[in-house]
């Protein structure tokens, strides 16, 4: 008949903090963080996509405010 094996003991609050950040930074050990020139090609790719949607949206607000400036009079008969 096998023995029966021990437990281990549930690990306090502290100790299971402790293995997590351990754990937490084995793994950013193992990260390939981008270079400079990646970081400003990635910053400059979404600044114009912001830009170029922040565009977009302004003329579409320009055109629905001209369209509804018109046609919401007519709507009441004015």
């Amino acid at each position: 008949m096998a023995q029966p094996t021990e437990a281990a003991a549930p690990a306090g609050t502290g100790a299971r903090l402790r293995d997590f950040f351990e754990g937490v930074q084995a793994e950013l050990k193992k990260v390939t963080w981008p270079d400079l020139p990646q970081i400003r090609q990635a910053t400059i790719g979404i600044i114009v996509v912001v830009l170029v949607i922040g565009l977009l949206i302004a003329l579409l607000d320009v055109v629905l405010q001209g369209v509804l400036v018109r046609l919401l009079p007519s709507l009441f008969g004015r």
